[in-house]
């Protein structure tokens, strides 16, 4: 049976200045960075601990975002060109920087484990349970496809999601086999479902059914959820609407997929978005099939406001008329720094933040 872990996160820390401006010189690896990396990782780790979380990650610390070990990873990437995008929060606009992941321009081929840089550390290192994170396979093909390039090698976006999906299969089984204790995987996709106006640039760009996408896009996951399933492992999928410097791009409730969605995703627990209006409501909730865990993400990594303790339990009892409370657990909405460069907040509001969410937890559960 998979752990309760009534304190969650979604994985990704605040760098620190000094792994940025290392990184800035120059200094993309060598010994210098991954000395620094290496102590950084065993301070968040320590720090979690502190906190009283169960389960730890790396905090992405090695990563330039989120993708960005599988990118590493794999060949047929041009890093140098990307397809534009946009981040809004309301009226204004951040520019995705290291998000930024490439155009596919051959043949992918994995050259090396996704997180074969960070694994050994953590099996090391870590005080409990890892937490191990990647991004979703369906990521790619919204971003990573640009026509008159990416087509010459792989026809259309489905047959590149297919060949990604391999690639992803061999990452988690491996993870699973080395005993990682609970993968996550990171879906913003799943957003473009929820909002009129990217169900729409999926028609447009993706010459795509947005129904139709949906149904392929649960049934890649699941193909990369099965290659992981085994005893003791717990699974995981975020669903995200967009985490960069604060900024987010896509609104809009569950409900248009929840009934699909929860009931054919083949994991343990949904980390979902719930810090805002954004989010909508706890009614599709509903739709969860019974003994899966929901994890409310209550509290934001965007904003510094340092949310109230009592609203939380307010919240997570609205929840528990949709799913019972011992099937629900608490976490932040988001990564603090789903790219490097981190939200707009500070490391000392990341951890009240994280603390807030430990104390909550221990007292709606314990």
């Amino acid at each position: 049976m998979p752990a309760a872990y009534r304190a969650d996160h979604v994985g990704s820390f605040l760098r620190p200045a000094e792994i940025l401006e290392a990184r800035k010189n120059g200094a993309t690896d060598g010994a210098r960075l991954r000395e620094l990396e290496d102590q950084n990782i065993r301070r968040v780790l320590g720090k979690q601990k502190e906190i009283g979380f169960e389960v730890f990650t790396d905090g992405e610390l090695r990563r330039r975002n989120f993708m960005s070990d599988f990118t590493d990873a794999v060949e047929g990437f041009d890093l140098g060109d990307a397809v534009a995008r946009s981040w809004k929060a309301g009226e204004k606009e951040a520019a995705p920087v290291s998000s930024v992941t490439g155009i596919v321009t051959s043949k992918l081929q994995a050259v090396r484990p996704l997180t074969g840089h960070e694994l050994p550390f953590m099996k090391v290192n870590c005080p409990g349970a890892i937490k191990m994170t990647l991004p979703s396979a369906t990521q790619f093909p919204a971003i990573s496809f640009k026509r008159g390039v990416t087509d010459k090698v792989y026809a259309t976006h489905s047959e590149l999601l297919w060949d990604i999906v391999e690639i992803m299969k061999t990452e988690l089984a491996r993870l699973s086999a080395e005993g990682v204790s609970y993968i996550q995987i990171d879906a913003p996709r799943y957003s473009y479902f929820m909002d009129p106006k990217w169900r729409e640039w999926i028609r447009k760009e993706m010459n795509a059914e947005p129904d139709a996408l949906l149904d392929e896009s649960i049934k890649a996951d699941n193909a990369c959820f099965a290659a992981a399933r085994r005893p003791g492992v717990t699974l995981a999928i975020h669903l995200c609407r967009g985490n960069n410097r604060s900024h987010w791009y896509a609104e809009g409730g569950y409900d248009a997929i929840a009934e699909k969605m929860f009931s054919t995703l083949g994991v343990d627990r949904f980390l979902l978005e719930y810090d805002d209006a954004r989010s909508g409501t706890f009614e599709p909730l509903r739709f969860v099939p019974k003994g899966k865990t929901v994890v409310l993400g209550l509290v934001s990594s965007k904003v510094a406001d340092l949310e109230n303790g009592d609203v939380l339990l307010q919240r997570i009892k609205e929840a528990a008329k949709f799913v019972p409370l011992e099937n629900l657990a608490l976490s932040p909405q988001c990564g603090f720094a789903s790219t490097m460069e981190g939200n707009l907040v500070t490391e000392d509001v990341q951890w009240a933040k994280l603390r807030l969410v430990a104390d909550t937890a221990r007292r709606v559960w314990n």
